[in-house]
């Protein structure tokens, strides 16, 4: 009986101990427990920097499949990372991270007119757009959008337009009550009326271009309103005009 309990006793300190060694030594060997570094904050830079900063930290990466787009910052700089910034991981753990877009998504237009104008703002940062500026012309609605421009060109609602765009919009000042007669714009040079037609209070609509032989490139064939009609300030005035054949 002595001798099997001797060789009990040495059988479970042989356990114990290999189990402390275990626990003790091999197993943070293995799991690089205690060797943990802080995840850096890579929001902001180019991939290359991102990488380097990486590098640094002893960690690993991996480009996500998801893109996002922001027009403050560079193309391929890191828009977002998984885990964020200062967690706390192990040496060698791969850090997710999104880059900035090449180019911008594309998105449709919304309809601003009769908008009032605090409401535009939030339309526009909502769809990831910019106002941009604001032209007051007559009118008798104060405040409300008439127009909405991309480049200096009217774009209506459902057109594409890139994300981050910036609308300049058109909009009445709430004095466009009054009564005027529209001036006679007929055999005017396409500039000429453009500038009677705003200094007069209203506004160029539309502008159609036909082609005619006996008359001056650029010259008014036709207007709509007709002269001497009756409107209101910042009424809008469409015009013909004549154009080459070539």
């Amino acid at each position: 009986m002595k001798k099997i309990l001797i060789n009990l006793l040495v059988i479970i300190g042989i356990s114990v101990l290999l189990g402390f060694l275990f626990l003790k030594m091999y197993l943070p060997m293995y799991t690089n427990h205690g060797e943990s570094v802080s995840v850096p904050d890579l929001s902001g830079y180019t991939f290359d920097e991102g990488l380097e900063i990486l590098d640094r930290a002893n960690l690993q990466y991996e480009v996500s499949l998801d893109s996002g787009f922001n027009t403050d910052l560079k193309t391929f700089a890191i828009l977002k990372q998984i885990p964020e910034a200062n967690a706390q991981v192990k040496t060698g753990k791969t850090i997710y991270i999104t880059l900035n877009a090449k180019n911008p998504p594309m998105l449709k237009m919304p309809n601003l007119v009769n908008t009032h104008l605090k409401n535009v703002q939030d339309i526009l940062a909502n769809m990831g757009l910019e106002r941009g500026d604001i032209v007051y012309v007559p009118d008798i609605a104060p405040n409300i959008v008439l127009e909405q421009k991309y480049r200096g060109v009217n774009v209506r609602e459902g057109f594409e337009i890139p994300k981050g765009a910036r609308i300049d919009l058109v909009v009445g000042d709430g004095n466009g009550n009054q009564i005027l007669a529209v001036p006679n714009l007929k055999g005017m040079d396409e500039v000429d009326a453009e500038f009677m037609i705003l200094g007069s209070s209203l506004r160029v609509g539309n502008k159609h271009y036909l082609q005619r032989d006996s008359v001056a490139t650029g010259q008014v064939l036709r207007q709509s309103p007709s002269a001497s009609q009756q409107v209101k300030t910042g009424e809008l005035i469409d015009l013909w005009i004549a154009k080459d054949n070539f």
